[in-house]
C-alpha cells in the first residue's frame, strides 16, 4: 500500500508563483500512473503568473475563493468546484478572498518542466 502524506512533501514556490506541494508524479515516484497529483495554496491577495501547459490539467477548488483565467474567459470559482484548462491555454488563478485559497492539481499526462510556459 501507498500513502502519501501532505506534510512529508516538500513545498516549493512553482513558476507561476503558486505555493505547490507535488503528492504524485510517476516521472519522479518511479510508479505506474500517468498522471501528476499536487496540492496548491495562492495565498490572499496573490495571482498566479500567466502560464499554458503542453498537457491537460484540471483544478478542485478544496477552500477560499478566487477568480480563474483561462484564455480571455474568467470566472468565480469557490469550493467543490472543477475547474478544465485545456492544453495550450493561458492561465491564471487568483484569490480574491481573505483567506488561502487552496486546491488540487491534477495534470495528464504528469507534469514536466519543460511542458511549461510561464508567461508573467
Amino acid at each position: 500500500m501507498f500513502i502519501r502524506r501532505l506534510k512529508d512533501c516538500k513545498e516549493i514556490v512553482a513558476g507561476d508563483a503558486c505555493h505547490l506541494r507535488e503528492l504524485l508524479n510517476a516521472r519522479t515516484d518511479g510508479r505506474a500512473y500517468r498522471y501528476s497529483l499536487a496540492h496548491a495554496v495562492v495565498k490572499s491577495g496573490e495571482v498566479t503568473k500567466p502560464h499554458a501547459l503542453k498537457t491537460s490539467e484540471v483544478y478542485y477548488i478544496l477552500e477560499g475563493k478566487g477568480r480563474m483565467h483561462i484564455g480571455q474567459e474568467s470566472a468565480g470559482v469557490g469550493p467543490g468546484d472543477v475547474i478544465d484548462i485545456p492544453p495550450e491555454a493561458v492561465q491564471y488563478i487568483e484569490n480574491t478572498g481573505t483567506s488561502d485559497l487552496v486546491f488540487i492539481c491534477i495534470v495528464d499526462p504528469a507534469w514536466r518542466p519543460e511542458d511549461e510556459v510561464v508567461s508573467g
